[in-house]
């Protein structure tokens, strides 16, 4: 297959300062809400990027389930690849590519668990099919066949056959706290419109990058 000429010319609005949020989280708030209105798949979709000691960066998409001034949340098991490259570097990346609105937005920043109260409220709102998974998926761990993973799903099952199901010590949740968030929008010829929020003490700096 020949993809050097995969390409599309984008045809939007031309994206102006003046036309931006003051803070990068209400901006974030308006282009979420358009992509939902689009009825875009999985608008909440985010790749996450972390490296450990390594220095390997790893790569994974994640759901996020909870934003607001203080950060973007996501959750996963403590045990997982990506909580153990945390543990050794917290800087992380995020990303989310609203490809069908030609639009992107790229955070980078600091990760921290959030309390086990937070990581409690959502895990009591998730599907109970949801909350047993998170008990037996030892995630990124070698698995030797899914048989094995439908057995363990009988075994908790049964185990907490009645009542609520309890949050696992080893499932919880991150907060991405943001240093730097970069909004981007397709325009013809690539000349692309880019504006990056940086945090400098208690203000949000913005510059337009060049394309």
């Amino acid at each position: 297959m020949d993809i050097k000429g995969l390409r599309k010319d984008y045809a939007n609005p031309v994206l102006t300062r003046d036309m931006l949020a003051p803070d990068p989280f209400q901006q974030f708030e308006r282009w979420f809400d358009d992509a939902c209105r689009a009825e875009l798949p999985e608008p909440n979709a985010m790749t996450l990027a972390t490296v450990g000691s390594d220095g390997q960066p790893t790569l994974r998409t994640v759901l996020l389930k909870l934003f607001d001034r203080d950060g973007f949340v996501f959750f996963t098991n403590y045990s997982s690849r990506k909580a153990e490259q945390i543990k050794e570097n917290r800087q992380v990346a995020l990303l989310f590519p609203w490809i069908k609105l030609a639009r992107q937005v790229a955070i980078t920043g600091l990760a921290e668990k959030v309390s086990v109260a937070e990581s409690a409220r959502y895990f009591a709102s998730r599907p109970r099919d949801s909350q047993l998974g998170a008990w037996i998926s030892k995630q990124s761990s070698v698995l030797t066949s899914r048989q094995m993973l439908m057995m363990e799903l009988d075994k908790i099952k049964g185990k907490f056959l009645k009542g609520e199901i309890p949050l696992p010590d080893f499932w919880g949740g991150y907060r991405v706290r943001p240093v730097t968030i970069e909004f981007w929008q397709g325009q013809t010829s690539r000349l692309h419109d880019r504006f990056l929020y940086t945090r400098r003490e208690d203000t949000w700096v913005v510059e337009r990058l060049a394309p």
